[in-house]
């Protein structure tokens, strides 16, 4: 029972907006936007071919990867930003200027020192994906509990120990909001990326479709990554459960205390 009412918070919006769409365009002829059933008829024939592994798998894996890659360096730079005073004194104006700069201007610079690549597109998706990690990274270190951080000490756990067992799950719910930030990111560059430079991806496509004038296709393009982007959210969702179940089951306790 749980389970229906969960899916039915779910789907009623989704579900309403389609009804609404369909309303909109019965009895009416848009060029520009498509009635429900041609775009579910263009979707099946364009998504449930070829295209699922020239197109999507390829940008699906430039994502994984890139979302990855940012979520290590940020983690491992902010623990080591975060717990050294001087380093984070010496690095924070430097790491401001570079944050403010938006990671799509980047890509004909890329283009230009990489090549028309695949790693091109990774190193785009990661130039904007580590700000939110690293930086949350840094805040949630510098946020530990002195009296966690003085107890540390006192009982001799320094080093590898500490960062596992005191700092990492102390900044753990913060990286996991910069993961969070991270992955809707991960997504618009990836297009991005995509619609300056490649020859294939979701952004390639869609673009293509456009110039063509082939605008359900365009639309059944959009649709994939709004797909994309609610797979996405659900994955992250069941990752913080398990991850910080402690943290949830710590609040629970609270709020009823």
């Amino acid at each position: 029972m749980k389970a229906l009412k969960n899916l039915g918070y779910v789907a009623a919006l989704p579900v309403v907006l389609v009804l609404l769409w369909w309303a909109s365009t019965l009895g009416a002829v848009n060029f520009f936007v498509p009635t429900p059933a041609a775009l579910v008829n263009k979707f099946g024939e364009v998504w449930f071919s070829q295209r699922f592994f020239t197109d999507v798998l390829p940008s699906l894996g430039r994502l994984v990867v890139g979302v990855a890659a940012a979520i290590v360096i940020g983690v491992v730079g902010g623990v080591l930003i975060g717990s050294i005073k001087w380093l984070r004194a010496l690095l924070e104006p430097t790491l401001e200027f570079f944050r403010a700069i938006p990671p799509p201007v980047l890509v004909p610079v890329l283009m230009l020192l990489m090549g028309i690549t695949d790693s091109m597109k990774v190193v785009v998706i990661i130039s904007g994906c580590v700000w939110p990690v690293l930086l949350n990274t840094i805040e949630g270190v510098r946020a530990v509990d002195p009296v966690l951080s003085d107890s540390s000490h006192t009982y001799g756990i320094d080093g590898w120990a500490r960062v596992r067992y005191l700092v990492l799950p102390s900044a753990s719910p913060q990286i996991m909001a910069g993961v969070r930030q991270s992955m809707s990111l991960g997504l618009i560059l990836m297009v991005i990326s995509e619609m300056f430079a490649s020859s294939s991806g979701l952004g390639f496509t869609i673009v293509q479709f456009q110039r063509s004038f082939a605008i359900p296709e365009m639309w059944s393009g959009i649709v994939v990554l709004g797909l994309l982007g609610v797979g996405t959210s659900f994955i992250f969702q069941w990752a913080e459960r398990n991850i910080l179940r402690w943290y949830h089951g710590q609040k629970e306790v609270e709020n009823a205390a």
